[in-house]
């Protein structure tokens, strides 16, 4: 992905896993082959395996920087993980650090972490192991979480101390930030910059976890929205109605997706997903009575 500049800020991609296919069944489990071909004259090799009609989706994370601060958004899987109920993620030895390094910016460097949820992929590099401890991988820097999701995640975590909840991750990569005493909880709406070049906030986007979030970003008369999983590929935006496996309310998923597309069509506004493969910055434009996605080389 090419740098996306808003207002005083610049957003780079932070590659951790560039792609990984999956099942499309397992991803979606309402997806049929009819739609999988409907799409496939848009949908290129990098987006759709061509042998398996697998999906194919990136690992990556958002790395926003103005004068004044620096953020990361949503953090991957990590390394050395223990995930074995997916192996894809299991123990994985990845050079996400170096390649944020490549970007000019050292972990200590960070003044803000934030999460659009706490699945396991996108807060495992939150923490890494040193010496056999999981510790803050930001340690300068205030982790922003939704404070209802976490509640949930805390319910369940205390309900059953030894289940591994998030496949383990809420233990290994939110706790130990909560005990550092890095972590912030917040609502849904939360404002954190409200500058005229570089304003940040949270928003509402039900469906996919208890208390998911988006974040938009608005800088003079430039505005994107990095979406977390109300999108997960490309695909969606023609057929928005496809599920995730893991939305917790698959109706609400739906139309939070919908209410996005809606308002980003044909608009100059950036969509920056968690898991669209490169290019993944792009726009949302209309097409028959869907949407496509018109990524920016």
């Amino acid at each position: 992905m090419r740098q996306v500049k808003i207002g005083s800020m610049r957003i780079d991609l932070v590659s951790e896993i560039p792609a990984l296919a999956f099942d499309k069944s397992w991803l979606f489990a309402n997806v049929t082959d009819a739609v999988i071909a409907e799409n496939r004259s848009w949908l290129d090799h990098r987006y759709i395996e061509p042998e398996t009609g697998r999906f194919i989706l990136s690992h990556h994370s958002y790395l926003v920087r103005t004068p004044r601060w620096t953020a990361i958004v949503d953090t991957c899987c990590g390394n050395h993980k223990k995930r074995p109920r997916v192996p894809m993620w299991n123990d994985l030895n990845q050079p996400y650090l170096d390649n944020m390094q490549a970007l000019g910016v050292a972990p200590q460097e960070v003044d803000f972490v934030m999460c659009t949820h706490l699945h396991v992929d996108h807060v495992g590099w939150n923490t890494r192991l040193l010496d056999g401890r999981w510790v803050p991988t930001f340690s300068n820097a205030r982790y922003l979480m939704g404070r209802e999701e976490y509640r949930h995640f805390e319910a369940a975590h205390n309900a059953a101390p030894k289940s591994p909840v998030n496949h383990g991750s809420f233990e290994d990569s939110v706790l130990p930030v909560v005990a550092a005493g890095l972590a912030e909880l917040v609502e849904t709406d939360h404002r954190l910059f409200d500058d005229r070049e570089a304003a940040l906030r949270f928003a509402p986007a039900p469906g996919h976890t208890a208390g998911n979030m988006q974040i938009h970003l608005d800088g003079g008369q430039d505005h994107a929205v990095m979406s977390g999983d109300v999108i997960h590929h490309p695909i969606q935006c023609a057929a928005p109605w496809l599920s995730n496996a893991a939305d917790v309310d698959p109706a609400a998923a739906v139309a939070t997706r919908m209410a996005l597309l809606e308002q980003l069509a044909d608009t100059p506004s950036y969509l920056l997903t968690g898991h669209f493969p490169a290019p993944t910055a792009g726009r949302v434009i209309r097409h028959g009575g869907a949407y496509r996605f018109r990524f920016e080389d």
